[in-house]
């Protein structure tokens, strides 16, 4: 048993580092996640640049509900990039030893980074409750100053929360096992390594996680509320299915979001398979980050024709291309269906 006279100081120098146990031991297996996680990285970051770049260059495209995409996008790319190099060093590797530090500061990013993801999904909600419900004050309403202020707010607040957790757990004593059964370092599993007494931190960890769910998913949730509301009154069909066109990418990505994240972090943490947490972890650390791009591209016509736009600029034929692609958007107005 420790004695209660040993410093919480000295506790936490005795541990300089975490060994994380990964998604497999065997040699081969490694290699070959090295190659596939790789390959889902480099095509993340490219379909997230691809977005951006997109909505860069067409003008067509300069509306708030692209600009919050084009920042969910850049958000995607810095939240896979602030785990996956670090897994893939330890896949070629064959070993997992992170230092403290680098622990540490891989939690508050992923916790910022995720934090700021449910900010965003809100306003991008809001943003579409306002152009369905109220399209007449639309354009006033969510001009340019406001955009970058939402999406602001959205940054800065995703930042700023973490640091209340990230702060708690380097407080924490820390000198039995370093041993850390998961692929990336995540606050939960962490703080079990700590000696001390955790309870209290887990409790600010939890309430903190759930004001930063809850709170955004309730403005997603009463945002299409509303919208389901309004479209339900169109008499129109076809306005009805333009609206619901409008929102079902957006719909999808806070339905994998939120289910993911939220089964892995409000969910009762005993007797919890660690192997069904893995997969969860896998799924909203690596896949999620890749399926948003294929997401909101797949279908949207206004996209298609941007990237035909920047292919004909690049193709000897981009004059012709212009004058095809650069007729008068009315995005705006499939967007604001009214009944």
């Amino acid at each position: 048993m420790k004695e209660a006279s040993v410093r919480p100081e000295n506790l936490t120098s005795a541990i300089t580092e975490f060994i994380l146990e990964g998604l497999s031991n065997d040699r081969k297996t490694q290699i070959l996640l090295f190659i596939v996680i790789l390959t889902v990285y480099l095509v993340t970051v490219m379909g997230n640049l691809v977005i951006i770049l997109l909505v860069q260059v067409d003008s067509r495209l300069h509306t708030p509900m692209y600009f919050f995409l084009s920042n969910l996008s850049g958000l995607e790319i810095c939240y896979v990039t602030s785990t996956v190099p670090q897994m893939l060093a330890h896949l070629l590797a064959g070993n997992g030893v992170i230092s403290f530090t680098r622990c540490a500061a891989q939690i508050y990013f992923s916790l910022s980074l995720g934090s700021t993801e449910c900010i965003l999904l809100g306003v991008m909600a809001y943003d579409r409750y306002l152009a369905i419900c109220s399209p007449l004050v639309y354009t006033i309403a969510m001009n340019r100053g406001c955009q970058w202020q939402l999406a602001s707010v959205s940054w800065v607040g995703g930042f700023l929360f973490p640091i209340i957790n990230v702060s708690c757990m380097l407080r924490l004593p820390f000198c039995g096992p370093n041993h850390i059964s998961r692929f990336v370092c995540e606050l939960p599993v962490v703080l079990k390594l700590a000696c001390g007494n955790t309870q209290a931190i887990a409790l600010v960890v939890f309430v903190e996680a759930a004001l930063i769910l809850l709170i955004p998913l309730s403005v997603i949730l009463a945002s299409y509320g509303f919208i389901l509301y309004s479209v339900l009154k169109m008499k129109s069909a076809a306005g009805r299915t333009k609206a619901f066109s409008t929102c079902a990418s957006h719909l999808l990505v806070v339905t994998l979001f939120y289910g993911t994240i939220m089964s892995m972090y409000m969910r009762p943490r005993s007797g919890r398979d660690p192997d069904s947490d893995k997969t969860i972890a896998v799924f909203y650390i690596v896949v999620t980050p890749l399926l948003n791009p294929i997401i909101y591209t797949l279908r949207n016509k206004d996209v298609h024709a941007a990237g035909a736009l920047v292919l004909r600029r690049i193709g000897p034929g981009w004059f012709r291309g212009d004058q095809a692609l650069a007729q008068p958007s009315d995005l705006t107005e499939r967007v604001l269906v009214t009944a």
